[in-house]
């Protein structure tokens, strides 16, 4: 008799797991659509944003201003984050907007002085004064912008320029350096230096093949960096005689995100390797490759309705927003960060179930502490207690005496297991997907625009085509 397999030994670890925040069956998934810069291919961030950096660092300086001592860190800042143009600081949010952790160019405010400029404002993405950094290539705009506000405030730059012309001069550079291709034809040169292979990547887009679903790669990119970088990344890992070209039905380069989801460019197609390009005129058609075009044109060539359709991309907005907003397809975001903070996690899970319980023994003993204090109000007034509440005044200031004494040593217990909690995957601002308790505002957007969220495409692998995710039982303040 055939021996069945364990199902556990199939699970995937809990840092390759594809989290669920809508249902999901990928048996009514009709086709795939992917992104392909940190979605399908992986940089090695570090490596990547210090060399954008680098590049934008070199063109201010060709402009005149002070930056050769500029260096970049990757360590500064993390995705999720937001910028404060009007005060020239990087806030970490709340999902209600509220600030929970704030810096002044790289130097994080006293909290204090973060009280002060936020106890009465909340951060809205929907004004202009905030830039939302919801991909990792934020992670050199960031640095370079924090960097240069402290130039500002030592007087070095032009003072027209303000912390918002700061942004903007940053913004327009850094966008220069990726148009003009400098650092792209780096990474086409040498690969093995930017990225960073996935093999279990291609087997898991041949699944989805092989079961009978529609395989399209839409991204910003242009066609010659598009074909060099996706035959680096797949054409090694898969059977042979069959490249990259032949595992996706459609490439679209060039894709102008976030418009291409709302918009109607003029579509291209690819005629030759080389990328030259003829108007398309008429129906895409299977392993063809395009420039431009426009979603619509997507849905009307597949005959598919958008939510048939599953889109998984690195960026909440270009990629993850926009689309299920727009076009109704269903989402899938890539954070690859999450890995190593869920891994994190689970090395902590003593520590952190430590630190619930000290918590919830603090919070019981304020509870008292209120009861008591009412108690002594009651008292002075000559009217009825509390029921359970001391009756005797001396006697409930001696127990108040010994619970400011019990709340002061687990203040002292509480300290190191909430500092441990607090910079769980970066040391400066702690948890993508957490503000404190609450959760941050990388999060809310995440919970709202992506059907699902994981750490790379791959974990499809572990989903496989026919896997039916059911979102968790939202958990409420009152529950439990």
């Amino acid at each position: 008799m055939a021996r069945v397999s364990s199902l556990d030994s199939l699970l995937p670890s809990p840092a390759r797991r594809v989290f669920c925040n809508r249902t999901l069956n990928m048996r009514s998934i009709r086709a795939v659509g992917c992104d392909m810069d940190y979605t399908l291919v992986h940089y090695d961030a570090a490596v990547w944003e210090q060399r954008a950096y680098e590049h934008v660092r070199e063109r201010l300086a060709a402009r005149g201003l002070p930056v050769a001592g500029l260096r970049f860190d990757a360590e500064l800042f993390t995705r999720g984050l937001v910028l404060d143009i009007e005060l020239g600081n990087v806030v970490k949010a709340n999902r209600f907007g509220y600030v929970t952790r704030a810096a002044h160019g790289t130097a994080l405010l006293a909290h204090d002085v973060q009280r002060d400029a936020y106890s009465q404002v909340w951060v809205d993405l929907s004004e202009p004064r905030w830039v939302f950094l919801n991909t990792l290539f934020s992670l050199s705009e960031v640095c370079i912008y924090a960097q240069l506000v402290e130039l500002a405030d030592r007087g070095v730059l032009p003072p027209a320029l303000g912390y918002a012309g700061i942004y903007r001069l940053v913004r327009d550079t850094m966008n220069a350096a990726h148009l003009e291709g400098e650092l792209k034809n780096e990474v086409i040169a040498d690969p093995e230096r930017f990225v960073q292979l996935d093999p279990e990547l291609p087997r898991a887009l041949l699944d989805l093949k092989q079961a009978g679903k529609l395989l399209l790669l839409v991204t910003n990119s242009e066609w010659a960096y598009t074909r060099a970088m996706m035959s680096y990344a797949f054409d090694r890992f898969l059977p042979e005689g069959l490249g990259w070209r032949g595992l996706f039905d459609v490439v679209i380069a060039q894709a102008g995100k976030p418009e291409f989801f709302d918009g109607r460019a003029a579509l291209y197609e690819v005629v030759d390797e080389q990328g030259l390009l003829r108007p398309c005129i008429g129906k895409l058609h299977v392993g063809g490759a395009y420039v431009g075009g426009h979603a619509r044109l997507v849905e009307e060539h597949l005959q598919l309705s958008g939510d048939e359709i599953l889109y998984v991309g690195d960026h909440v907005y270009a990629d993850v927003h926009v689309s299920s907003q727009i076009r109704r397809w269903r989402t899938a975001l890539v954070l690859r960060e999450l890995e190593q903070e869920v891994e994190g996690q689970a090395a902590l899970d003593a520590e952190l179930t430590q630190l619930e319980q000290l918590m919830a023994q603090k919070q019981r003993g304020e509870q008292e502490q209120a009861w008591l204090r009412l108690g002594l109000q009651r008292l002075q007034h000559g009217e009825e207690l509390p029921h359970g509440v001391l009756s005797d005044a001396t006697a409930i200031h001696e127990r108040l005496r010994g619970l400011r004494s019990e709340q002061e040593e687990l203040d002292q217990r509480i300290a190191p297991l909430a500092r441990s909690a607090g910079e769980l995957g970066n040391a400066r601002w702690g948890p993508l997907m957490r503000a404190g308790n609450d959760k941050s505002r990388l999060a809310r957007q995440i919970e709202r625009y992506a059907d699902v969220y994981t750490s790379r495409v791959s974990n499809l692998l572990y989903l496989t085509p026919y896997g039916y995710l059911r979102a968790p039982r939202g958990s409420l303040p009152h529950d439990g």
